[in-house]
């Protein structure tokens, strides 16, 4: 196992925009790729060149524009749905739809199960969105936050609540195709839905709900994670055909998604608080995030693991996203950092800090819990969810203060 050590921090503004830091240079690959064209006319990844370069001088350009999200209580996940709209939902389990140019949010009903579902104890709202393949299904938690609901997009029409699986808070949603999604939730349980032909346009018989009707379902199977205590995410390698999972006692398994069944476990060395993870299709790798450190695990390697030191050991790593060689970081700091996997550093300023994007200080509720418990101290807001958009040059931030105690939120947009 390999750790990547931190650096002493330098206080400054501009980042690094000549890569002299790295072994990897995606200004010469640009120059080169350039200096070919023009001599030999050939373009070979050429795309990927851009993309590269691009992901690597972005961070230092980005300026922020601060939304305001009223009195709703931390935002959890996010999804880009167009240029124009991001839907998230939040820990007070409202699922909204925001115009990033007018910062108007719309709130989508949340849709009810039957008489049939018994909720979750303590719901702790929307902890997860995630659109199939086509982007014409979304996928989210219920009105019991323990049930699985589907909207049809762009209409937002309800097509399916799912229930009767789990026991406990749905964790991570992720789609295999655009008619079957896996579900992993608290209860340490995997459940696996088909989402029926929406042109049969079936409705539920349950008599306690109100038009428009949609399907009720039960699960086609339901599957306990072995070794898992709390399913905290999931994450689906459609090359491989598997599912990462990681659970809350620092457990990351691979099940086989054709079989539906466990694959291998292994434990990851840092244990306290494995609450995200992220995928890379391309390098075949997960990150898994935890409180003070970040894993890089192979999955094709049992014994391979590299460790990359969290700059904000304390607040923790709350989000994790891959965009070609640039690993992005959510703390629980109100920090946003860049880490270049290839490089096999931060992303740095000329001058040697680590290139980070810090984000406004959002709304916080001073109500009598604040008063009493909190309010001697600052509390940043942790970075719950980022979503780039699909140009990779606009980046999503949302989440809220970390302490579970506090009700607050924040969201913005880096361009």
């Amino acid at each position: 196992m390999s750790r990547m050590k931190s650096g002493t921090r330098r206080k400054c503004s501009t980042c690094c925009s000549d890569g002299q830091q790295y072994n990897y240079h995606p200004s010469k690959e640009i120059f080169h790729h350039l200096f070919k064209r023009q001599y030999s006319g050939t373009c070979t990844n050429a795309q990927k060149i851009v993309n590269d370069y691009v992901s690597h001088q972005a961070p230092g350009l980005m300026k922020e524009k601060e939304y305001d999200l009223g009195s709703n209580n931390k935002v959890f996940a996010s999804k880009w749905l167009d240029d124009k709209q991001v839907v998230f939902g939040t820990k007070c389990n409202k699922l909204m739809v925001m115009d990033v140019y007018t910062g108007r949010n719309i709130q989508i009903p949340s849709l009810k199960s039957s008489d049939e579902s018994t909720p979750a104890d303590c719901p702790c709202g929307i902890h997860a969105i995630a659109l199939n393949p086509s982007e014409s299904l979304l996928a989210t938690g219920g009105e019991n936050t323990n049930d699985l609901a589907i909207y049809m997009l762009p209409t937002f029409d309800p097509v399916m609540v799912g229930e009767c699986s789990h026991s406990d808070w749905i964790f991570d949603i992720e789609w295999v195709d655009d008619e079957y999604v896996l579900t992993g939730s608290r209860d340490s349980q995997l459940a696996l839905w088909k989402v029926d032909n929406l042109e049969k346009n079936e409705s539920t018989e349950s008599t306690s709900l109100q038009f428009p009707e949609y399907t009720i379902k039960k699960p086609e199977v339901v599957k306990l994670c072995d070794k898992a205590q709390k399913v905290r995410a999931l994450c689906f390698d459609y090359n491989r055909k598997e599912l990462g999972v990681l659970s809350l006692n620092a457990y990351f398994h691979i099940w086989d998604v054709e079989s539906f069944s466990p694959v291998s476990s292994r434990k990851l060395f840092h244990s306290r608080e494995n609450v995200c993870m992220a995928v890379s299709i391309d390098k075949t790798m997960y990150a898994v995030g935890s409180q003070s450190h970040i894993n890089l695990v192979d999955p094709r390697s049992p014994n391979t693991l590299t460790t990359v030191i969290s700059k904000y050991r304390g607040g923790g790593v709350r989000s994790l996203s891959f965009k070609g060689d640039i690993l992005t970081i959510g703390t629980g700091v109100g920090h946003v950092l860049f880490f270049d996997v290839k490089g096999g550093k931060y992303i740095e300023t000329e001058c040697g800090d680590v290139c980070s994007l810090k984000v406004a200080k959002g709304w916080l509720l001073h109500d009598e819990n604040y008063r009493e418990f909190f309010m001697e101290h600052l509390y940043p807001n942790a970075i719950y969810t980022h979503q780039y958009d699909h140009t990779g040059t606009r980046l999503f931030t949302a989440g809220g203060p970390l302490p579970a105690g506090l009700w607050g939120n924040y969201a913005g947009l880096w361009y």
